[in-house]
């Protein structure tokens, strides 16, 4: 459904990239912000993390399952989507995010084997059945624990983490890259594009994570690892202020140039996008955890007072990443290219790119997250390498 302000031309009375085209960008930046979490443990030895390192790179492969989805239910006929791989164009972004992706999720599932593989050795002769097996498989038979073994192990995982870091940066930071060569839209046809894209998938990687953390140890009634949790804290307002900061100073060169698209943003910001953008983006879900995590990492908190603000704030940024994929995404196609008209764009329910399958696609990562954690141990403990059902 949409509402339309001024002249628009008629083949924009419709928003054709819609919730599907939100959601895409917001999950593949959530993969790329936990495989960052994990690499800043595996590559650079930031000890404080290495609590959720194993955890961060578990939650990205969840992600990663459902990174395509909605991209598949926008497209009109899907089981073509290997056609752009098949017989890619060499200028074809979107056929580079086939091999980009693919390359990705390869190099972390190897990742994940190497880290496990001592794990699984240590935990088979204590299971039986089906998930025996899964640990059989996923070891390919070599239970050596042995210094030599353990030591190749550990090497491999740094070298995988390493060169899994510009591959999760290309990963998000391509979807970037695509907005922001889109010539005929003033609001995406900015060079920060792909860097601001990088910037909030990290805050919303690290939000995700500090959330996921505390909610399974909250559930499972065991004690938080509070330098780990400040730690990840300090983090993410470090990168939120890096995002925010390159935000407003895209939005400030646009409004000192103003060059002829800043009258057409100018309406765009103080009309159909200022509550998503001003109000909300901004205002509320920006300068609000910006505060807060700030007093955290500064005064040094601890306690109950540390966990509850980390996680309100990292449920604040998460929203704020996804109202900043809104702004870019839909706030982009409401300009008219007459200069003189906006559309509105009113999702509904029940539609095939609507609400509900927006949810459910949202869900889905936690779903396999839930379903993977029966399988890999998530938590680096004594308990959790030699008791299979600690998770």
């Amino acid at each position: 459904m949409a509402d339309i302000i001024g002249y628009v031309f008629p083949n924009e009375h419709h928003i054709h990239w819609s919730l599907m085209i939100v959601t895409y960008p917001y999950i593949t930046g959530i993969i790329a912000g936990a495989f960052i979490v994990s690499s800043l443990y595996h590559v650079f030895h930031v000890k404080a993390l290495k609590p959720v390192s194993r955890f961060a790179l578990i939650f990205a492969l969840a992600f990663g399952v459902c990174c395509t989805w909605p991209l598949l239910n926008h497209l009109g006929r899907p089981e073509r989507c290997f056609n752009i791989m098949l017989t890619p164009h060499p200028t074809s972004a979107m056929a580079g995010f086939g091999y980009v992706y693919s390359s990705y999720m390869v190099v972390l599932l190897l990742e994940i084997i190497f880290i496990y593989r001592a794990v699984f050795a240590r935990l088979l002769p204590q299971t039986s059945g089906f998930k025996a097996t899964i640990y059989r498989f996923l070891t390919f038979g070599n239970t050596d624990l042995s210094p030599a073994t353990l030591h190749f192990d550990h090497k491999v995982t740094s070298w995988l983490a390493l060169i899994g870091i510009p591959m999760a940066c290309v990963l998000h930071g391509y979807v970037g890259f695509i907005f922001g060569g889109v010539k005929a839209v003033h609001w995406w046809l900015t060079p920060l594009m792909p860097v601001i894209f990088l910037l909030s998938a990290c805050v919303s990687g690290i939000a995700g994570i500090i959330l996921g953390y505390l909610l399974v140890q909250w559930v499972k009634k065991r004690p938080v690892d509070e330098e780990c949790l400040s730690a990840l804290v300090k983090y993410l307002w470090g990168f939120l202020i890096l995002d925010v900061v390159l935000e407003m100073l895209d939005l400030g060169v646009h409004a000192y140039l103003r060059v002829e698209s800043w009258h057409v943003l100018e309406k765009l910001i103080s009309g159909p996008l200022f509550t998503s953008f001003i109000v909300m983006q901004i205002l509320i879900f920006s300068l609000i955890p910006l505060v807060v995590l700030g007093v955290l990492s500064l005064a040094n908190i601890r306690g109950k007072a540390l966990q509850y603000l980390a996680a309100l704030c990292s449920v604040m940024l998460l929203i704020q990443v996804y109202c900043m994929r809104w702004n870019v995404v839909i706030g982009g196609q409401m300009v008219s290219k007459s200069g003189r008209g906006f559309t509105f764009y009113h999702p509904r329910f029940f539609e095939k790119e609507g609400i509900l399958p927006t949810i459910l696609i949202l869900m889905a990562p936690v779903v396999i997250l839930f379903i993977l954690s029966k399988i890999f141990p998530l938590w680096v403990t004594e308990e959790a390498e030699t008791n299979p059902q600690i998770n």
